[in-house]
């Protein structure tokens, strides 16, 4: 049984409980009328008795086939049913007392007593909560039978008890246990349930009415008298239907709340013997001696507590081994747990430690007991501690319930400092601990591994620099300073990739890790450098944009310097951007704009560094759009050539003409060469581009020739594009297609700057000679070793820069005229000159006069498309050759 109140408890009980107020309140007109004669007082007796007897035992048996039916047992149903047993036995009993004769009464009830009480005693025994096993049965059973035993010798002691008949002494003897083993049960059940309460309440009133009925049956009472004793034969039916009422058939019994020997230890152990002991020793004074049936009763006193004491030892061996189970388990457990418990007092001081502090920090009782607890930690981190554990003695508990954390370092007990968490526990209120418990766990390990995680996460795994994660976390700390300056260098090594084909990833690594330490060495203490992957590297400086473009300088000194290695020397080129960190919205960008100088940079030349601007921005996306437009151009006819004539300078006629390549774009407009060859020989577009131009001249050429006229056609050709393997024959199989003749096509390349084979550009120039195919050398002067170069390469035509027409003096004027010993050089080495980029008649008669035969420029004639330029060609019937 269990209580189980709906919502609305005081409306359903006073609906429920009507069929029990019936019940009682026929019961008592029945009665009534028996006083006063209107019925017999055995009929009235057993008419009121019979009437709630039978409600009750319908509601207790009517339960325990509930109780039965919901949990499928028939363990928890038994004790309502042995309930609605004893009720109706005692119902029985009563009504036989009306059908038999007055001398036959008293032998009945002792029958019907001794039929009622075994199942009313097993029936509240079997209550939930009373007691859940077989010896707590018993227990109780000993319990009440020794206090019953104790008040039957005190009653026999108390006169006229002495005299009593048999028949009455056998009833109060049965009662006096009964009662008291009732009793006892029932307190211990109606802590736990309320309907059990009440139903052993009833069960005790039912016997008690059945006792006090049975001893006045043996003596000459009036014959109302018995009617006394059916007010608790009335009352305990009703009270068992009332319990009825509170149970809930489905619960399940709950697990013991408290000890199962609650009232039924000391003081209640000792009440049979001090009441025993009190009457001995009143009728000793009183009578002077003891007849046989007393001594046989008081006697009886000693059995029922003996073997109540020896349920009470196996009670405490079998609690002792349950303590030292237990303890077992504790030490197991602090013992091997990983963390080390300390019990602190309020004034911080520790009263004890677990068995691990030896194996976990070395550390011993007299090194920890009675010390405080912030003497063990570090100094830096004891004020912390102590703080934090007064704040937990003196303030509210925490609202979410979480324990506070302590983080600090403890000295163990081979002085060196752990770094430990420990969680504080506030144990004062158990009265067993009165204390802080506090809970350490050494954390060294788990520092290690947050921070290989952090190096793992932030760390470039090859060259032990910063990965891009952390350069990102270095520019964002930067710019959240007040007042911050600071630059961002990129860092991009050309070369890498010949290195890893030829030499192997092993040489690459190895170079990789040899830029990383010329980096660290070059960049300032403060500084940050990091690799983003591949060959690219960047560094954070706390310097301002010039210092920065200072530290970029010497930076691509000290990566372009050649590396040497086991078995290899190899060299890198670099290109550099900058861009301030104080710029962009955020760090993205500033990132972004960085990459953009670095490959305005790259775009440039290579081994230099670029500053951001926004010029820079625009040349960049101008840079971007061409690359995007120009694969496919030639397929749409995109291209178109202009061509510009070289004239004779003492006769102004022609003998030349120069194709210039126009790229007309629909989105970009006219691109010139000076953009569109950079970007086709990045594209890796050169090579289509230049057959198109070399195919489009020579079919030009050849219309152009078809008259008599002996012009050449001069095409320029990057170095890229001669260095390569089918150059020599492409042209020969556009001169045999356009049936042109070599010599009347010239190839016009730049001065070699840079990292240029020199030796493979001369041999392609010897096999286009062998093949009849004249060569020039454009833009000379422009370069810083021009001088040198016109011995070592086989070219027919010098074109000297405009530069040294407009300065006649030389180079960035550094005294007498250049060009007349460029001239005189040329014509030496068996070359013919070509003046470039005449715009007035004082460079052309300048010219003119250092002995050039030819000039070109806009003074004598603008590029033209092939209709302009043959109708300019038309004024001159007799072309020079």
């Amino acid at each position: 049984m269990s209580v189980a109140l709906p919502p609305r408890a005081g409306s359903h009980r006073r609906t429920t409980q009507v069929p029990e107020i019936v019940a009682g309140s026929a019961a008592a007109v029945i009665l009534i009328a028996g006083s006063t004669g209107l019925l017999s007082t055995y009929l009235a007796l057993a008419v009121a008795v019979g009437v709630v007897s039978a409600l009750a035992a319908t509601r207790l048996i009517r339960l325990a086939l509930v109780i039965h039916a919901a949990r499928r047992s028939f363990g928890p149903c038994r004790g309502v049913g042995f309930l609605g047993a004893g009720v109706v036995a005692s119902g029985s009993t009563v009504l036989a007392l009306a059908l038999v004769s007055a001398t036959v009464r008293p032998l009945l009830l002792l029958l019907g007593l001794l039929v009622a009480l075994p199942l009313y005693l097993l029936g509240v025994l079997l209550l939930p909560g009373a007691a859940s096993t077989v010896s707590m049965r018993l227990r109780r059973g000993f319990d009440g039978l020794s206090l019953g035993v104790s008040l039957a010798f005190v009653g026999w002691l108390m006169p006229p008890a002495g005299g009593m008949p048999p028949v009455a002494l056998a009833v109060a003897l049965l009662a006096a246990g009964g009662l008291s083993i009732i009793a006892v049960t029932a307190l211990r059940s109606f802590g736990y349930r309320r309907a059990a309460g009440l139903c052993g309440a009833g069960a005790g009133a039912s016997v008690l009415g059945l006792a006090v009925l049975g001893v006045l049956l043996t003596y000459d009472v009036p014959g109302w008298a018995p009617l006394g004793a059916a007010v608790p034969l009335v009352v305990g039916p009703i009270l068992a239907a009332a319990g009825t009422r509170y149970a809930n058939p489905g619960a399940q019994p709950p697990p013991p709340g408290e000890p199962e020997t609650h009232l039924s230890a000391y003081p209640l152990l000792t009440v049979p013997a001090v009441v025993a002991t009190l009457a001995a020793v009143y009728h000793l004074v009183v009578v002077g001696e003891f007849d046989h049936t007393s001594i046989v009763l008081g006697l009886a006193v000693i059995p029922t507590l003996v073997v109540r004491e020896v349920f009470a030892v196996l009670d405490i061996r079998s609690y002792a081994r349950r303590l030292v189970s237990q303890e077992a388990h504790f030490r197991a457990l602090v013992t091997g747990a990983n963390d080390l418990t300390l019990v602190v007092g309020a004034d911080l001081l520790v009263r004890w430690q677990s068995p691990a502090a030896a194996r976990l920090f070395g550390l011993a009782d007299a090194d920890v007991v009675g010390r405080a607890f912030a003497d063990l930690m570090h100094p830096d981190d004891a004020a912390s501690v102590t703080e934090l554990l007064t704040g937990v003695l003196t303030g509210p508990a925490s609202a979410t319930g979480r324990s506070p954390l302590v983080t600090a370092r403890l000295r163990d007990g081979h002085g060196m400092w752990r770094d430990t968490e420990s969680t504080v526990s506030d144990q004062r209120g158990v009265p067993e601990v009165d204390a802080l418990v506090v809970h350490v766990r050494d954390v060294g390990e788990r520092r290690k591994l947050e921070h290989q995680v952090h190096q793992l996460s932030f760390t470039d795994q090859l060259t032990g620099l910063a990965n891009r994660r952390d350069l990102m976390r270095a520019i964002v700390t930067q710019r959240s300073l007040a007042g911050h300056t600071g630059s961002l260098l990129v860092v991009d090594l050309h070369g890498m990739s010949a290195i890893n084909e030829s030499r192997g990833r092993e040489v690459g690594d190895a170079v990789l890790v040899e830029v990383g330490r010329r980096l660290r060495t070059g960049a300032g203490g403060d500084d940050v450098v990091a690799r983003l992957g591949g060959d690219e590297f960047a560094v954070v400086t706390v310097d301002g944009p010039m210092l920065a473009y200072a530290l970029g300088i010497r930076l691509i000194g000290a990566l372009t310097e050649p590396y040497q290695l086991p078995g290899a020397i190899v060299s890198l080129q670099a290109s550099i951007g900058l861009a301030e960190l104080c710029g962009g919205s955020g760090v993205d960008d500033v990132l972004r704009r960085a990459e953009m100088a670095r490959r305005r940079a790259q775009q440039l030349g290579r081994n230099r560094i670029e500053w951001y601007d926004s010029d820079l921005e625009e040349q960049l996306v101008r840079r971007m759009d061409l690359e995007r437009e120009l694969p496919g151009a030639a397929m749409r006819g995109e291209f178109d050539l202009v061509y510009q004539p070289v004239l004779g300078l003492h006769d102004k006629r022609p003998v030349g003409t120069e194709a210039l390549v126009r790229w007309r774009s629909p989105s970009l407009g006219t691109v010139l060469p000076a953009e569109l060859v950079p970007v086709a020989e990045d594209l890796g577009l050169i090579d289509e581009l230049g057959q198109w131009v070399l195919h489009k001249a020579c079919r030009q050429l050849a219309e152009w020739s078809r008259g008599g006229r002996q012009l050449w056609m001069s095409v320029n050709v990057s170095v890229t594009e001669l260095t390569g393997s089918e150059f020599v024959g492409r042209v020969a199989a556009a001169l045999t297609i356009h049936q042109v003749e070599p010599d009347r096509l010239l190839i016009e390349i730049a001065e070699p700057s840079g990292e240029v084979d020199i030796m493979g550009v001369v041999g392609q120039l010897g096999r286009l000679r062998a093949l009849g195919v004249r060569t020039a050398l454009d833009d000379f002067g422009l370069g810083p070793a021009s001088l040198a170069h016109l011995r070592r390469m086989p070219v027919d035509i010098l074109k000297i820069n405009r530069s040294l027409v407009s300065d006649p003096s030389g180079w960035q004027g550094q005294g007498k005229p250049v060009i007349d010993v460029v001239v005189s050089l040329g014509r030496r080495l068996g070359m013919e000159i070509v003046a470039e980029g005449l715009e007035s008649a004082d460079q052309v008669e300048q010219a003119r006069l250092a002995g050039c035969r030819f000039g070109q420029g806009f003074v004598l004639a603008r590029p033209a498309t092939a209709e302009r330029v043959e109708a300019y060609l038309e004024e001159f019937p007799s072309p020079s050759r």
